[in-house]
């Protein structure tokens, strides 16, 4: 008993003398800190959006435990940066404490309102994070390209309730709405001063018009589109562009404008042209990573021919399709529609289709997408719905893809199904014989497909990329006709108007080129 009495009064003892002494002794930062960066770039963003938080890092290299005297925006609490030091959030941090051979996060991100600053549209704000001062004084720059923008949005009544568009009522007679707005006379007109935010649905009422000028740039917010209704109008007034800038085009994408970004498909939900709407004209316009890139509900016949006109425009990575038409009326020319996470484009209930010099590729990965890249029906699968296919003519296009079957005919064969593919490249590698008897794929039927090629790869520039510029040694070389051709391609390149073997004018939306040097 004696012995563990003796123990256990070592052991307090040891206990006490440890609580009497500081377990870590600090000292002043000497101005030896390290950083992960000397800049930090918030990427561009819209005034009075936030921006993503950027992160950074601080380095202790020494062998003392030291603390930081202050830590602090240069402009101190009137700075539009927030910050967040080892996890505390503020704008200034007075001691902070860095082990030895130790580091911090530092955590940037800012909000600004370009009207405090600037009656320009886009301006560089600037701010310095100030590390100890005097003689000690380190510094990380903070920059952030703010641009002013139109901002579009569901108005709150007095109840604070948010406008919603009626779209139809449900099997029991309940409304079924979305978020979303009409727009009004004086906003109709989207011009290329500033780019245009749209959070909820920005709606073109009956017999009203939405034009959008040439250099136009329309974000939207997650969840958000353009919806047309009945009798309404879009009118897309893009021109070519001769830089990589796009200067102008219309462009349709999400509101993030940062890099990581940038190739994320369904960030905004799509541009919806309802049963009813008419006359509708997209003109060199790139819409992309949209849920759907366009909705085109049942074709409304005027004199003006299809209800939508879509020419020497792109639709790119899409998290569903690039284009779906139900009963619709569609003429498509120089125009591209790639990556989709199911068919590019779907021609469904029947309807009217031309497409001419179009590329429908698909490159998704596959082990997601089952779908090929062009669907054609007179019919919804899985209902009892049907409708004649009047006719679906694609001329002079590309239809291709990373899987073997990049082509799907339904037909119930009890509504017509006209349909015609001529001077085409497909993609149709039936390597398990799954289709022959279908007269639908004879493809020695000249009734259905004409001077057609199989399986030869029509070598893209770069899928991934978006670049869908085709080599003069693919597939699609030379295969198009002289007599139905476009004069000049998306690029605004002329054709051949040749009608040698080898020297014609190239199927899909580009003329080919060199690009073993690209």
């Amino acid at each position: 008993m004696k012995y563990i009495v003796t123990v256990l009064l070592f052991f307090l003892t040891l206990v006490f003398l440890s609580s009497c002494r500081n377990d870590f002794e600090f000292t002043s930062s000497t101005g030896s800190l390290e950083f992960s960066q000397d800049t930090v770039y918030l990427d561009t963003v819209f005034s009075t959006i936030g921006s993503s938080t950027r992160t950074f890092k601080v380095y202790n290299r020494s062998s003392d435990d030291i603390v930081i005297p202050r830590v602090a925006l240069a402009q101190g609490t009137n700075s539009k940066y927030r910050l967040s030091v080892d996890g505390v959030p503020g704008q200034v941090f007075e001691n902070v404490e860095l082990l030895a051979k130790d580091s911090m996060f530092v955590f940037v991100e800012t909000t600004v309102d370009i009207i405090d600053f600037s009656s320009n549209t886009e301006f560089l704000y600037e701010d310095t994070i100030e590390f100890d001062s005097g003689a000690n004084l380190q510094k990380v720059e903070l920059v952030t390209l703010i641009q002013d923008a139109v901002f579009l949005f569901p108005e709150r009544n007095a109840q604070g309730i948010a406008e919603t568009l009626l779209l139809g009522m449900d099997e029991e007679g309940n409304d079924i709405r979305i978020s979303g707005f009409f727009l009004e006379d004086d906003q109709l007109h989207f011009t290329n001063e500033k780019p245009y935010v749209v959070y909820g649905f920005a709606g073109v009422a009956s017999n009203k018009t939405l034009h959008i000028d040439a250099g136009a740039r329309i974000h939207f917010h997650s969840r958000s589109g353009i919806i047309v209704a009945d009798e309404g109008t879009l009118k897309v007034n893009g021109a070519l562009s001769t830089t990589e800038d796009l200067e102008n085009e219309v462009v349709f994408e999400g509101d993030r404008l940062e890099p990581i970004y940038e190739d994320v498909a369904g960030q905004w939900a799509a541009i919806w042209l309802t049963s009813g709407s008419k006359d509708h004209e997209i003109n060199y316009a790139t819409i992309k990573n949209a849920s759907v890139g366009i909705i085109m509900d049942n074709n409304n016949p005027t004199a003006n021919g299809a209800t939508l006109k879509i020419n020497n425009s792109k639709i790119l990575n899409s998290a569903n399709s690039a284009l779906v038409g139900t009963t619709a009326s569609i003429e498509a020319t120089n125009s591209i529609f790639h990556n989709s996470g199911q068919s590019t484009v779907v021609a469904r209930l029947g309807g009217d289709y031309n497409f001419n010099n179009c590329t429908i590729s698909n490159y998704w990965n596959n082990s997601f997408r089952q779908e090929p890249s062009l669907l054609v029906s007179n019919i919804i699968p899985n209902t009892n719905l049907t409708e004649d296919l009047t006719a679906a003519n694609f001329t002079n296009c590309i239809i291709y893809g990373n899987r073997n079957i990049e082509l799907a005919l339904l037909n119930d064969g009890l509504s017509a199904f006209n349909f015609k593919f001529e001077n085409a490249l497909l993609r149709f590698n039936d390597i398990s014989n799954s289709f022959d008897g279908i007269p639908a794929y004879d493809f020695s039927d000249i009734s259905l497909y004409e001077d057609c090629f199989l399986n030869a790869d029509p070598l893209f520039e770069d899928v991934d990329a978006f670049k869908l510029r085709i080599d003069n040694t693919g597939g699609a070389n030379s295969i198009a006709n002289p007599a139905t051709d476009t004069t000049v391609d998306i690029s605004g390149v002329q054709r051949s108007t040749s009608t040698l073997p080898d020297e014609g004018p190239d199927a899909g939306a580009f003329e080919s080129t060199d690009l073993s040097g690209s």
